[in-house]
């Protein structure tokens, strides 16, 4: 019978986990882009209104 490699099951495991933390960090970084691009136009906004 043939011997499991656990080495490579935890090597994909491993990189299914860099997979999901460079994802959430995409969303993160979308998500502060956002924010800002939403930030900057409120701002000149109320200089305009002065």
């Amino acid at each position: 019978m043939a011997k499991i490699n656990y080495n490579y099951e935890k090597r994909a495991r491993e990189i299914e986990k860099e997979k999901k933390k460079e994802e959430k960090l995409k969303k993160k970084e979308a998500l502060n882009n956002s924010k800002k691009a939403e930030e900057v136009p409120s701002s000149t906004d109320e200089k305009s209104k002065e």
